[in-house]
């Protein structure tokens, strides 16, 4: 089960720390990787499928993406599954992240494809949060803020997820 939504504030504001943007202080960036990579066999073993696989992310706060084709669920878009290099934190996204509201994503998301993502992220020891919160203007204390211009703030969302 995803992290509800005081979990996962309280598990974002204790995984941001000062200075350390791109990867946390004790990240162990082998064993982060072999993790990623049992997780992108068990996703296409588990759909059945060749799944979409960006290893090689650079100058970001994640380790990498994995997407599961649309035709391989019974979901309307392909799922997006984007890992963190904070904490084990890991975004399921309908489609590409931020294409969906929450309305939406109930309607276009079926719960069991949703479940059968989750059930391999848990068994990895992941933490899946909803991408939603995370939209939301950035307002923690690592200083991150400064990599953007002032009229265009960043989110959580940056924080944990994407390029920097």
């Amino acid at each position: 089960m995803p992290l509800d939504e005081q979990q996962t504030w309280a598990l974002l504001r204790e995984l941001d720390e000062p200075g350390h943007w791109e990867v946390p202080h004790d990240f162990d960036g082998p064993a982060a990787r072999a993790r990623f990579e049992r997780l992108a066999e068990r996703l296409e073993r588990r759909f059945d499928c060749s799944c979409e696989v960006d290893r090689d992310v650079q100058d970001a706060s994640h380790l990498g993406r994995i997407v599961i084709p649309a035709d391989a669920t019974a979901a309307l878009d392909q799922v997006t599954v984007t890992v963190s290099n904070f904490g084990g934190l890991v975004a399921v996204t309908l489609g590409n992240p931020g294409s969906y509201d929450e309305d939406e994503e109930r309607e276009f998301f079926p719960v069991p494809v949703r479940r059968r993502v989750e059930d391999e992220l848990e068994a990895l020891g992941y933490l899946p949060v909803s991408e939603h919160p995370l939209w939301t203007k950035y307002t923690g204390i690592s200083g991150f803020e400064a990599l953007y211009p002032p009229d265009r703030p960043p989110s959580w969302w940056d924080r944990f997820f994407d390029y920097l």
